[in-house]
């Protein structure tokens, strides 16, 4: 019980001082960061063993995979162009559906490399607590927006 408060008392500080970096991305991108990671760490209660492979792979799988939703939500964008014909929508959304596979394909390969490190209740966890963040932030967001918008 006492890890989740601490656990939630620096997920609480975290979006908080990210709401006060509006100006400084870098730092803000840096605490939400800080506060995955926490959470994380916390919720699949890793060893200090598997700590240190597990998050050499999930970094480099972060990596990896954000560069495919970046990849994305480029292609998204230009094809909501109005000025962009037909054909090009078209291509882009085939690109777009073989980032997509890119994406579960990269997820494939590195459940056998986390199963390597974390076994598979761990990494059950492990995407669960992903979408729970997720989640987390984009409430936290949603409020700081409602905040913006009665000012």
């Amino acid at each position: 019980m006492k890890k989740i408060t601490i656990l939630i008392s620096i997920i609480t500080f975290a979006f908080t001082s990210i709401s006060k970096a509006q100006d400084d991305i870098p730092r803000g991108k840096e605490k939400i960061r800080a506060a995955k990671v926490g959470l994380i760490t916390n919720r699949l209660n890793l060893s200090e063993d598997q700590a240190k492979t597990f998050w050499i792979v999930y970094e480099d799988f972060d990596k990896k995979r954000t560069e495919i939703r970046k990849n994305i939500r480029e292609m998204t964008a230009e094809s909501r162009n109005i000025t962009t014909t037909d054909d090009k929508i078209l291509a882009d959304l085939k690109e777009i559906l073989s980032l997509k596979q890119k994406e579960v394909d990269l997820e494939k390969e590195y459940l056998t490399k986390f199963l390597k490190t974390i076994n598979v209740r761990q990494l059950s966890e492990l995407f669960k607590t992903e979408q729970l963040f997720n989640q987390m932030l984009v409430k936290k967001l949603d409020r700081k927006n409602d905040k913006l918008e009665k000012e």
